[in-house]
């Protein structure tokens, strides 16, 4: 269990580091040599099986960013983030969203995706400050599943499609 804890803080620290560090630009190319190994020589998973674990993945997060609300701000940015309150989380989480898009539009695959981890991290980082459970996320995208993007926003009241 420690092992666990240790290597989920070790993601949390990986995925909210600041960027244009050294390191970071160092690390980013020791992950993708290591990515580029793995993908020769690991079969893919089924996407069934591949979302399963994905959603494991940020369950782990969660629990992770949970067992931060409330300790030490220095110790950890989780707690930081979470002392400083709901407008913060919500900021990092556009600035966030706002560097994803642009790798997204400049084609940037790479970038888009340590991008897209620093979104899922804030976002989760909201869900605990707003007391949201990700087994409720994914209630709804369950719900949602097999009904066309059209007839679901459709079916929603009116105030929701403005």
């Amino acid at each position: 269990m420690a092992k666990s804890v240790k290597a989920s803080t070790r993601e949390e620290d990986r995925l909210a580091s600041k960027k244009g560090s050294a390191k970071k630009a160092s690390d980013k190319k020791t992950v993708s040599k290591k990515a580029d190994t793995k993908k020769t020589t690991s079969p893919t998973l089924p996407h069934a099986e591949h979302g399963a674990v994905s959603a494991q993945v940020l369950d782990r997060l969660f629990d992770t960013v949970l067992a931060r609300r409330g300790t030490d701000p220095t110790l950890s940015h989780s707690a930081r983030l979470l002392a400083r309150g709901r407008r913060k989380i919500a900021q990092k989480f556009g600035e966030e969203a706002v560097e994803c898009l642009i790798e997204a539009v400049a084609g940037n695959a790479h970038e888009l995706i340590s991008e897209s981890a620093d979104v899922l991290y804030h976002l989760i980082v909201m869900w605990v400050d707003a007391g949201v459970k990700p087994d409720e996320v994914w209630a709804e995208l369950r719900r949602r599943e097999g009904t066309s993007g059209i007839a679901e926003k459709a079916s929603r009241p009116y105030s929701e499609l403005s």
